[in-house]
């Protein structure tokens, strides 16, 4: 899944906005990026365009994790 998120700044006030695309349609979601930086090159208050993804078959858990007990890696210094 492929999630599009910008902002609308009017003013003082910003309201966040998504939209959301299928797996199989990355170039769908690009070409919508695209015409939100279009509305922005013309002059709209249209900021933060920016895309993220999510794969559902990932092999673990995203993010950080405290390495194992078993994980000895030392950088070498001179």
């Amino acid at each position: 899944m492929y999630m599009v998120y910008w902002t609308m700044a009017e003013g003082d006030a910003k309201t966040p906005h998504a939209r959301e695309f299928d797996s199989a349609d990355m170039s769908g979601a690009m070409a919508f990026m695209e015409t939100l930086r279009a509305r922005q090159r013309t002059g709209e208050s249209v900021c933060f365009i920016t895309m993220a993804s999510e794969n559902p078959h990932a092999v673990g858990h995203p993010g950080v994790a405290e390495a194992g007990p078993d994980y000895a890696w030392k950088k070498r210094r001179r």
